[in-house]
């Protein structure tokens, strides 16, 4: 029986759950997946989480702020919650995690700082601004980074770990590749897609709402 442990203490919501379908997805057979958590809300994410995959999980509380959840892997189960996923069926969402993606808002960075002046600034203003997207009740369809901006989808960027939330909550995340070439990053994206820039006239052509930092 194939087990595996996910520490999750200490990280904000939704990365529990994140990490824990990515540990889920790593199983080969039938086991256990324990999940280490820090606080009740995350207790009760992960237990909606497993019963979205149609599999059992039990809360227990250790200590103080030491929760562990333990989840019965059924490899069948997981490929048929799959399934239903792919045919597009309702299922019950995380409760701290934003309802649905903002239908026609896009996210466009073409800096890896926000707004002009001190430059340390700058980048500590703009990862706050990413960090800050993830925690929004409507997330934006789609997010384009262009100029200096593709440096925050490469290796080493700060907000790295933000991008991979809101990508797992299916916000599309486009990186200009022109700009990559530009900037010697070519093989340094680390999340999201490589795009042109037709296709991202195209998409700020059809978008609601463009925000800009």
């Amino acid at each position: 029986m194939e087990k595996k442990i996910v520490d999750a203490r200490g990280l904000a919501c939704p990365l529990p759950v994140v990490n824990a379908k990515k540990a889920l997805a790593e199983f080969k057979e039938d086991g256990i997946l324990t999940v280490l958590a820090d606080n009740e809300i995350a207790v009760q994410n992960l237990q909606k989480f497993a019963a979205q995959k149609g599999m059992q999980a039990v809360g227990e509380k250790k200590a103080e702020k030491e929760y562990e959840v333990t989840i019965q892997v059924c490899t069948d189960a997981s490929a048929d919650a799959a399934q239903k996923d792919d045919a597009n069926e309702p299922k019950e969402e995380v409760a701290c995690s934003p309802d649905a993606r903002k239908e026609g808002l896009i996210v466009v960075l073409s800096a890896n700082v926000m707004g002009s002046g001190d430059e340390k600034l700058g980048r500590s203003l703009m990862k706050a601004f990413i960090f800050a997207l993830t925690k929004q009740d409507r997330l934006p369809q789609t997010i384009v980074c262009y100029n200096s901006g593709a440096y925050l989808t490469c290796e080493d960027s700060d907000s790295i770990e933000d991008f991979k939330v809101l990508e797992a909550e299916g916000v599309q995340i486009m990186t200009c590749g022109t700009c990559l070439d530009f900037y010697g990053l070519k093989d340094k994206l680390a999340v999201g897609t490589v795009t042109n820039m037709y296709e991202i006239v195209e998409t700020m052509e059809t978008a609601a709402r463009i925000v800009r930092p």
